[in-house]
């Protein structure tokens, strides 16, 4: 049985991408707003337990990433421009940690599917590299996708439907706004 990203990649207009960085609310809530998405799914990847719940992945113990599957149109928005919008909204040189969350499960990474996204995300991320964007080197690692698992439906679209949460106001609405500014012109209407 193929999961929701799969069904999608399999659709030859659209492609899936799979992001670690941090928090799976920040990255859903900036994602979601990109022309060229069509679809965001906050979940698990990376690790080794079968359907893990929300619970296990924040021990840490799992070696499961807090992540984001998202749908998108490759003539909107090409894989390599998704990356380097996703280089710009969480901190990858910044090992299992973003900001005040700390723990494996907010690691940096982006989770292939298949050859050409391996070379594409080595290639950006040399490319950062080189430009000394941030002064440290990047420690986002680059892994095959083997399972993602959908998140417990409340994380599904979180920010939207939560917007007064005081982790949403502190943290997602000032990255949400910061991204509308920067990237006006790449917004859905």
């Amino acid at each position: 049985m193929m999961n929701q990203g799969q069904q999608a990649q399999a659709n030859a207009k659209e492609e899936v991408a799979t992001l670690g960085g941090g928090c799976f609310w920040c990255l859903e809530a900036v994602f979601d707003e990109l022309k060229g998405v069509k679809e965001v799914v906050s979940g698990y990847a990376g690790g080794a337990l079968p359907n893990p719940t929300y619970r296990q992945v924040c021990t840490g113990t799992t070696g499961h990433a807090e992540v984001v599957q998202v749908t998108f149109d490759p003539a909107e928005l090409s894989y390599r421009d998704l990356l380097r919008l996703f280089f710009t909204i969480h901190d990858p040189t910044t090992l299992n940690r973003q900001g005040a969350d700390v723990g494996t499960q907010y690691r940096s990474a982006i989770f292939y599917h298949d050859q050409k996204q391996k070379e594409a995300a080595g290639q950006i991320i040399a490319e950062l590299n080189a430009a000394g964007l941030w002064g440290n080197p990047i420690v986002t690692e680059i892994t095959p996708l083997a399972t993602f698992y959908p998140a417990e439906d409340y994380h599904q679209e979180y920010y939207q439907n939560n917007p007064w949460q005081p982790y949403c106001q502190a943290v997602i609405a000032p990255k949400l706004s910061k991204f509308r500014k920067t990237y006006l012109e790449r917004l859905k209407k």
